[in-house]
């Protein structure tokens, strides 16, 4: 099952404040960023 992009904006959303965040789609689901690095996953709304 695929990743809903609603839920990938709502975990960046609840995480935000805490520096720089951003999500990229990659490989089919979604990876998050802080500052340019990848610090983790979204795969199948989890």
């Amino acid at each position: 099952m695929a990743t809903d992009k609603d839920f990938v904006d709502f975990v960046v959303e609840q995480i935000q404040n805490t520096g720089s965040i951003h999500a990229k789609s990659m490989f089919g689901e979604y990876g998050i960023f802080s500052d340019g690095k990848i610090f983790g996953l979204i795969c199948d709304n989890k």
